[in-house]
């Protein structure tokens, strides 16, 4: 049986997900918190992209496991999307080669837990419309921010998605859950 795919963006409710930092602060709570615990609960392995891993693995690896995110992602497995890095990554961390879809499909296949896609936008779009994210999860901020890449922007075409999932936060947001749709 495969194994399940998830995806996690923040977004503004204009569409905004790129640079979360700029407009989440004051709209994430412990409700947040808890529903990102369930999510992460059990992950054995992260796909992002190489920006997203350069910036976290900067951060976490010397932030150390005192965060309870810190103590989830330093020692998870995590497979980077990059065209430009090479060699040994370290952060207990490996280059994916060749097609990123085939990539996660096969990983998929393999023995293992559940697995999610971190970031960044052109990652998270470019595997949830090929099909190889099973649910995307979107936590829509009560904020809108003229700066910043829309995880669907104009470039995609009209894709249909099922509601798996909806409810809202005591901090206001909006956190949906989809799928691609069938037909």
């Amino acid at each position: 049986m495969a194994r399940t795919t998830t995806a996690h963006m923040f977004s503004s409710a204009n569409g905004v997900s790129e640079a979360p930092d700029r407009f989440q602060h004051d709209a994430f709570g412990e409700a947040e918190g808890e529903m990102m615990g369930r999510t992460l609960a059990g992950v054995t392995d992260v796909v992002m992209g190489r920006a997203l891993w350069q910036e976290w693995s900067e951060y976490w690896s010397a932030a150390g496991d005192a965060d309870p995110f810190g103590s989830f992602i330093n020692p998870v497995r995590k497979h980077v999307i990059s065209s430009t890095l090479a060699g040994e990554l370290g952060w207990n961390s490996t280059l994916v080669e060749g097609d990123p879809v085939t990539y996660v499909r096969d990983l998929k296949a393999a023995d293992g837990g559940p697995i999610t896609v971190a970031g960044g936008v052109e990652t998270v779009r470019s595997l949830f419309l090929a099909g190889v994210v099973d649910r995307l999860i979107l936590t829509v901020h009560p904020a809108i921010t003229g700066e910043g890449r829309r995880l669907f922007d104009d470039s995609v075409p009209l894709t249909r998605l099922t509601l798996v999932e909806g409810t809202t936060t005591p901090a206001g947001n909006a956190v949906l859950t989809y799928a691609l749709r069938a037909d």
